[in-house]
């Protein structure tokens, strides 16, 4: 190894984004639990690749395992010169710390991320002009990535690239690891080649839904990504398949229910999560996310009246795509899908004041 940092040039830095956030998921902790080292190597390979002097693993402070997992892994490889001031005796060197940030949700943002690294409360930073590859850690070109990239590079670099993009779907090759909550049998993390259908990962590999009942509604990548239905069975995932149908991949965290679920009573959930998860410095995000958690909830509990729904979408309208990151834009989806697959639910919800679904 070379050192890839020229005389004089600025410190670069790269950061992996350990924080994982999304409801659904947890892939990158199984990651983090059952194979640290590899996690560590591709920070280290990828640091190289961009000659950055310096590599933050950023982690949520309630991840209290992980952390005891990912500082020991640290100091077994800086023992073994993997990482520190010359790696196995090179020229490249690079310190790696393990940073422990804040719970909140919106710390999982890129720059906000970026921000608590640096003491400061996190919230985004506006893009343009602070993108990170430019203007990121300290003022100073960052690379920001997450855990499952990272984990990807050190078997792409010993068997190549041909080997990954042999597997998955012609425009999104390789694997990906899906975590697979909800109304399954078999919930869990499984790692499978993108472009596998949907209906696979349901029945085949989660064994179907739960207590024989059947499939009302899916979260493909978490709540951020609009709703399908039995009618998207077999849609392909990876990134373009599922963008073609007006949805996303996004953290592969797909959340299933069964035919009792009270879609209103789900889109509450999801609405008061962002309202807690925003940072409050957007008025849209600020009010945005407010007015949606306030509209939902009244026609929940059988208070609203048909004026409020068209309020609702609205708001939608109103807000998404104003704030500095994608919070008020995600809350937006995943309520706004609600309405438009199950508007039935919300109408009925209206008409008989209350919930016809069962309280769990």
């Amino acid at each position: 190894m070379g050192r890839r940092r020229s005389p004089g040039r600025a410190p670069h830095y790269l950061v992996c984004n350990a924080d994982e956030s999304e409801p659904g998921t947890f892939k990158d902790r199984e990651l983090m639990q059952k194979n640290p080292h590899l996690l560590i190597e591709g920070v280290v390979l990828a640091a190289y690749t961009v000659g950055a002097d310096e590599a933050y693993i950023f982690l949520k402070d309630k991840y209290r395992e992980e952390h005891r997992i990912l500082g020991a892994a640290l100091e077994e490889a800086r023992q073994k010169g993997y990482w520190g001031p010359s790696v196995l005796g090179s020229s490249f060197g690079v310190t790696v710390h393990l940073f422990r940030g804040p719970d909140a949700y919106i710390a999982g943002e890129e720059t906000a991320m970026l921000e608590a690294i640096e003491g400061k409360a996190p919230r985004p930073r506006q893009k343009p002009p602070y993108y990170p590859i430019q203007y990121g850690l300290f003022g100073l070109p960052t690379l920001v990535n997450n855990v499952e990239t990272l984990a990807n590079i050190p078997k792409i670099l010993l068997r190549g690239g041909a080997w990954f993009a042999a597997v998955g779907w012609p425009t999104s090759p390789g694997t990906m690891l899906f975590s697979l909550t909800g109304a399954v049998e078999r919930p869990g993390v499984y790692e499978l080649p993108l472009g596998t259908p949907l209906r696979t990962l349901i029945y085949d590999v989660g064994g179907g839904i739960a207590g024989g009942r059947t499939l009302k509604a899916v979260f493909p990548g978490g709540p951020s990504q609009t709703v399908l239905t039995t009618k998207d069975l077999d849609v392909p995932l990876d990134f373009d398949s599922l963008k073609k149908i007006g949805s996303g991949l996004g953290t592969a965290g797909v959340m299933v229910y069964d035919d009792q679920t009270c879609m209103l009573r789900l889109a509450v959930e999801f609405a008061r999560f962002y309202q807690e998860g925003s940072c409050r410095q957007c008025p849209p995000c600020e009010l945005g996310t407010q007015n949606i958690a306030k509209l939902v909830t009244k026609i929940e509990d059988g208070q609203a009246e048909p004026k409020d729904l068209d309020f609702l979408t609205q708001v939608f309208g109103l807000v998404r795509g104003r704030g500095y990151c994608d919070l008020i834009s995600s809350a937006v989806r995943s309520v706004e899908s609600t309405v438009k697959v199950f508007r039935d639910e919300y109408e009925a919800h209206i008409a008989h004041h209350g919930c016809p679904y069962p309280k769990p």
